[in-house]
């Protein structure tokens, strides 16, 4: 049964901007390294894990952050009826690349847990306690129409209640994330869902 479905939420980081519901929330230009660790110190949490991350992760994590950060209720939903779908184009490259240099001394345990891109969608999962469907798609572009196509089948079989959707991707300096939150709800600043509306906010930046 087709359901209506809405973007309750949306967050972009990008070229030392960091944007919630299309303003800007967060600005530091510096490398992507000193972006990452200045966005987390501006969320003032105690998440200790988030300094083993790898930067793949640590994008995703922080948007996700950023995203769900005084707009989702976890309480209205079971573990299970939140999941989380995404993309890139670099898969998990940027690790690769180093764990490969690594093993020309020693190889780095630490870097190849990394060596999967879903590992982004287990860091989210683990803050939130999310236990829904998730699935990490290997793309050339961001494909707004294949994501709309998964998030709708998940949630008209009601598989799903909500989901974050979307695309994180590092490769050295160049990185871009933009996370959506789909629910069945309706808010003010809601937008019905749909691949047009993804794409009009993942290029507007």
């Amino acid at each position: 049964m087709l359901t209506e479905k809405n973007i309750t939420g949306f967050c972009s980081i990008h070229n030392g901007t960091i944007t919630k519901d299309g303003v800007n929330i967060f600005e530091q230009q510096s490398d992507l390294s000193g972006l990452l660790l200045a966005a987390y110190q501006h969320l003032q949490l105690t998440y200790p894990k988030f300094y083993k991350m790898d930067n793949l992760s640590k994008l995703g994590w922080l948007a996700a952050e950023f995203l769900l950060k005084d707009t989702f209720n976890k309480d209205a939903y079971q573990p299970e009826e939140t999941g989380v779908i995404l993309a890139n184009a670099n898969s998990s490259l940027d690790d690769d690349v180093k764990y490969w240099d690594s093993i020309k001394d020693v190889a780095s345990p630490s870097l190849f847990v990394y060596t999967l891109p879903n590992i982004v969608i287990g860091e989210i999962c683990i803050r939130n306690h999310f236990k829904g469907e998730q699935a990490f798609y290997i793309q050339p572009d961001f494909d707004a129409q294949f994501i709309a196509q998964q998030v709708n089948y998940l949630l008209d079989k009601n598989i799903m209640q909500a989901c974050i959707c979307g695309w994180v991707d590092v490769f050295e300096q160049d990185y871009k994330a933009v996370l959506f939150l789909v629910e069945k709800k309706k808010t003010d600043k809601s937008a019905i869902f749909s691949a047009e509306r993804m794409d009009e906010i993942f290029n507007k930046d």
